[in-house]
């Protein structure tokens, strides 16, 4: 904590002061040090690099050892001769994240270890689309405290958690999220009996972060879009998730495609939803499913069917139903994207969630769309290409938000350990 925030209460000597928000910078230095080298680091590499004694060195390892943010593995050998020195490298049995997200079949939970590992993930296989969201919210508060019990034999201690949701979000209020029919929703009361402090986010913004860990190297500026219940795109720009004036950027799902097409559950008319969800697409098989409508059929409830896997069965036979509707799925996400390729000016468009699955039929529309109208397409050809993370980048990255708070600042949880 620094003296800024400290101006309201009583203000210990400036000596004080200083020496205490000098003791956290150093720790926050050598960490970010531990956590940025690609093999473990031995102490005297790290006084070398930073400028601190060894004493310092020693005393600031101690001490991230003891809270279990660091581990010593392995010797590194710097060249030269003499005794192998023993390496730090971040912990895999402390702080973790867990992530919690709403797909159009099923509910998932994951969690997070420092390093960025997955330890555990779990799917629960059935739609939640037009359900209450006081079941859906309760059925996901089940499968997180199972993966929080899961992992404490793990030697891990989940944190935080974040839930991803397919909409504007407001603090812990879901303003609103069409495809699941929710308006204000206020998802982190709902989830308090986590016994873990829960943050709720749009699931297109989470999934772009899990996809910026994913490439290890940061892919710089690129525009993620998730399809699903919704359509969602999170926007990185040089490394950083653009979150817009109110946080509720990226829904790409409520830009009109069409002026006078089909209602939207938003309200509007013809929305990339109404083309492009797998809603959308599925209503277009005849004989695909018993589904109820929603607005503007972009939603509705799927009753015991798995909406990607129907798709992608009839597409595969080459069904001229399933062809034609994710052409004009792919065509009409195309549109779209041009149209934010041309206000951003990103290199690299993913595609997420059940675009992911079903990018290999709405691949080459996309691209045609983006081809003929992004302005510089012609010379700086746009890169379209599926996830690294899938179907599981949103959760995985609510998980990463939840720890990446730590990684930022350790001191917050070395300050809960004492």
């Amino acid at each position: 904590m620094t003296a800024a925030f400290r101006q309201n209460g009583p203000r210990p000597p400036d000596s004080a002061v200083r020496q205490e928000d000098l003791r956290d910078l150093n720790l926050e230095v050598v960490f970010q040090r531990i956590l940025g080298a690609d093999s473990p680091i031995s102490r005297t590499e790290l006084a070398t690099a930073t400028g601190l004694t060894r004493p310092t060195i020693t005393r600031i390892a101690e001490e991230l050892l003891a809270g279990r943010l660091i581990t010593e593995k392995g010797v590194t050998h710097n060249g030269r001769a003499g005794r192998p020195r023993v390496g730090l490298t971040l912990s895999d049995r402390g702080p973790a994240g867990l992530g919690l997200d709403i797909r159009a079949d099923g509910l998932a939970a994951c969690v997070v270890d420092l390093t960025g590992t997955v330890r555990h993930l779990t799917f629960a296989p059935m739609p939640y689309t037009g359900r209450d969201a006081g079941a859906v919210l309760g059925e996901l508060t089940r499968m997180g405290r199972e993966a929080i019990e899961a992992v404490m034999a793990k030697e891990l201690t989940v944190v935080t958690a974040t839930l991803a949701v397919p909409g504007p979000v407001d603090g812990g209020m879901v303003r609103i999220a069409p495809a699941l029919g929710w308006r204000d929703v206020d998802a982190g009361t709902f989830l308090a009996d986590l016994g873990v402090p829960c943050a709720v986010d749009n699931e297109a913004n989470l999934a772009a972060l899990g996809e910026l860990y994913a490439g290890g190297d940061p892919l710089g500026s690129f525009l993620y879009v998730s399809g699903g219940l919704g359509i969602g795109a999170g926007i990185v720009l040089d490394g950083t998730l653009m979150r817009g004036a109110r946080g509720w950027s990226g829904e790409l799902g409520h830009v009109t495609v069409e002026s006078e097409g089909a209602a939207c559950a938003c309200g509007s008319r013809g929305c990339l939803e109404t083309y492009a969800s797998t809603g959308a697409i599925l209503g277009a098989l005849p004989g695909a499913t018993n589904r109820t409508d929603a607005p503007g059929g972009a939603g509705g409830i799927f009753e015991g069917i798995n909406p990607d896997s129907v798709i992608t069965t009839r597409a595969e036979a080459a069904d001229p139903a399933a062809l034609a509707a994710l052409d004009r799925a792919g065509s009409a996400l195309g549109i779209a994207l041009s149209g934010a390729v041309n206000v951003l000016d990103v290199g690299t468009v993913l595609l997420g969630g059940s675009f992911a699955l079903l990018s290999s039929w709405l691949i080459d529309s996309v691209r045609a769309e983006i081809d003929r109208r992004v302005v510089t397409a012609s010379w700086s050809p746009v890169t379209v290409r599926p996830t690294l993370l899938g179907p599981d980048a949103a959760v995985i990255g609510a998980a990463l938000t939840s720890i990446d708070q730590i990684r930022r600042r350790p001191t917050t949880w070395l300050a809960r350990q004492s």
